[in-house]
């Protein structure tokens, strides 16, 4: 990060004097919270392929059509993804875990083993997921350590077979019918 958006985030810090929760501590509380997963691709200056996992995808507004995610300013994919323009983002189907864990992997090429197809515009989409959108980047903020990550979606494509897949508590987990209340 650089020390422009440390001191401003500091500055909003010290206005806020009341304890707050250890990292730890956060951390324990996310993990009892249920998340799908997916995995977020685009192409690199270069038009190589790049792409990890994602718990943190929501969405933000459906007029117009907006969602967001995080990612740590440290890790290996922000640099090229701080000069992307677009991306696909493909919701992972519940016998996906492994796909998860290869893209959640550092220093592999994540690509290698295949599974995923390039839609028209380059950006991969990984086969078989539940679902999946291409999305325009509008907004890269600093949040903390990370950056929140501001999309328009542009085109989609959905399974109409396919389950998905959820993270909770550092386990993997298959949802369908069987799990509704």
């Amino acid at each position: 990060m650089t020390t422009e958006i440390l001191r401003g985030l500091d500055a909003g810090l010290v206005e806020q004097d009341e304890p707050q929760l250890s990292p730890d501590a956060y951390k324990e509380v996310f993990r009892r919270h249920p998340a799908g997963v997916a995995v977020v691709t685009f192409l690199d200056q270069e038009g190589a392929p790049v792409g990890f996992t994602a718990t943190s995808v929501i969405s933000v507004s459906a007029d117009p059509p907006l969602l967001a995610f995080s990612l740590a300013s440290t890790s290996s994919s922000w640099a090229p993804l701080s000069r992307a323009r677009t991306l696909a983002i493909s919701f992972l189907a519940a016998d996906q875990d492994d796909v998860s864990a290869r893209f959640a992997t550092s220093g592999i090429d994540r690509f290698a083993a295949g599974g995923w197809t390039a839609l028209e515009t380059g950006e991969p989409v990984v086969d078989g997921a539940v679902s999946w959108l291409r999305g325009r980047i509008v907004q890269r903020a600093p949040v903390g350590g990370s950056y929140l990550i501001s999309v328009r979606a542009l085109t989609h494509g959905v399974s109409a077979e396919a389950l998905p897949l959820v993270y909770h508590d550092r386990t993997y987990h298959r949802i369908g019918d069987h799990t509704a209340v």
